[in-house]
């Protein structure tokens, strides 16, 4: 588990998703790598050429983190951020 603190925490892209409701937003949703706490982050992409890297984590701040209470998601969660730290170097562009 992650303990809170007041620092940043380093967290992984599992997910990214389209907006069902509105057009041209990405979801991109970043966890722990035990899964335990997620951040999402919504992206709208506003034309063809605007282009805004993606990178395989990112740092965020503990009030941003959320709970992930179901554990199968959470069990997800956790293979997807440990396969994609060992594949990856934090600013490597996803």
């Amino acid at each position: 588990m992650v303990e809170s603190t007041t620092e940043d925490v380093r967290v992984w892209l599992v997910e990214r998703t389209y907006s069902d409701d509105e057009q041209n937003v990405v979801i991109l949703t970043y966890a722990t790598p035990d899964g335990t706490q997620y951040f999402r982050k919504e992206r709208a992409l506003t034309s063809f050429s605007d282009v805004r890297d993606t990178t395989a984590a990112v740092e965020a701040g503990p009030g941003e983190l959320g709970s992930v209470d179901d554990p199968e998601l959470r069990e997800r969660y956790a293979t997807e951020a440990r396969r994609m730290r060992v594949a990856h170097d934090p600013d490597d562009v996803i």
